[in-house]
């Protein structure tokens, strides 16, 4: 293979192929990133067998061939080479080695065999829409830092994607929970998308999705194929396929409270501003923040140990009866982080029960969180 690239249109696609490659690998194929010159594109490929990536990208062919090569290692060559460079990729004729040139800059990388690279069919995906970027990226920001990192259960280790009916309406939603706090974005459903199944999608294809639709534009339209298996998403010219987590994800709607009598109203930024400085008497992470509620007014106090004591009150919308209540620190400010609105409300019950947050004027968006003993 020979084939000549600009420099920026090949570290853009090495940007979006190389990171699902571990860094780490006991398979020495699973290290490499596949790269097939055609006539007119250079097509580049890689996996981790869990998720693949394939983009393609415009070049000028000379001789066509593939091989594949170490992907962090290209990836920082072409990252140091000169803005503007024209990159030549070379193969010898054993095929064993590739040579990267750019001006007087010359490397010669070790190759795989392209034949020893595995190939994950996706098989037949049962469904398919046609979803706008900002939608898929608002369902996956206002949920994903729910999502469990405790591999014991499994089946909470991603996002939770489905179809329901919510008041008249398809709705395609998004749920993730750790055990301790719940979050719940919804959207109309798009055509295409009813009667698919629910299905989980793995903490690392989220992350992935989430920076592939941080370099689109907003409106641009992306395709999603599934089954109950596997997920497909097209992005322009990248394409990225993954395996789902075989598991069922719990009735999480037994976890949404339905009963909750006492409403709290306050201003969002001043509360979250409140929680992150009385919090900073504790180094320790997770250190439990106690909210006492009495006629229009919040009471934040931390207690730690070690360090002492901090308080601070805030005037806020309560009329209900008196309340003491804690909550994990670090919680309280991923939740009113993911909240839009100018105001909060907090839909409470009693000191062991969870507590129901939502933005004042988005009912699209929920969060549940489970109190901390204070």
């Amino acid at each position: 293979m020979r084939i000549i690239i600009e420099r920026s249109n090949l570290l853009k696609s090495l940007a979006h192929v190389h990171r699902v490659v571990e860094r780490r690998n006991t398979i020495p194929i699973l290290s490499n990133v596949l790269l097939r010159a055609g006539s007119d594109t250079l097509g580049l490929k890689a996996t981790d067998l869990d998720i693949e990536i394939t983009e393609s990208v415009a070049a000028q062919g000379e001789q066509d061939g593939a091989t594949t090569v170490p992907a962090h290692l290209l990836y920082d060559i072409v990252r140091k080479l000169p803005d503007g460079a024209e990159v030549k990729l070379s193969l010898n004729g054993e095929g064993t080695q590739m040579t990267v040139s750019a001006g007087r800059s010359n490397f010669r990388l070790q190759c795989l065999p392209e034949t020893d690279f595995p190939d994950i069919t996706a098989g037949e995906l049962s469904h398919g829409f046609t979803i706008e970027a900002a939608g898929m990226a608002r369902l996956i920001e206002r949920t994903q830092f729910a999502i469990s990192t405790e591999e014991t259960r499994y089946y909470l280790n991603g996002i939770f994607l489905h179809t329901i009916e919510s008041e008249g309406d398809l709705m395609l939603r998004a749920v993730a929970t750790d055990g301790h706090r719940l979050a719940r974005a919804e959207m109309k459903a798009p055509s295409g998308s009813e009667g698919m199944p629910g299905i989980i999608v793995p903490r690392k294809t989220v992350g992935e999705i989430q920076k592939l639709l941080g370099d689109c534009a907003a409106d641009t339209e992306i395709r999603v194929d599934l089954s109950d298996a596997k997920i497909r998403f097209t992005i322009g010219p990248v394409v990225m396929t993954s395996k789902l987590i075989d598991g069922t994800f719990p009735d999480y709607q037994r976890v949404i409270p339905q009963n909750n009598d006492k409403e709290l109203t306050l201003d969002r930024a001043t509360f979250s501003s409140a929680v992150d400085r009385v919090s900073t008497i504790s180094a320790e992470r997770g250190r439990a923040v106690k909210l006492t509620l009495a006629d229009s007014n919040l009471t934040l106090t931390v207690n730690s140990p070690d360090a002492g004591t901090a308080t601070e009150e805030l005037a806020v919308g309560y009329d209900s009866d008196d309340l003491e209540i804690g909550f994990n620190a670090r919680y309280l400010l991923d939740v009113t982080s993911q909240l839009s609105g100018e105001e909060a409300v907090f839909v409470l019950a009693d000191p062991g029960s969870p507590t129901l947050i939502r933005d004042d004027d988005d009912t699209s968006t929920l969060y549940v969180l489970m109190p901390m003993r204070v």
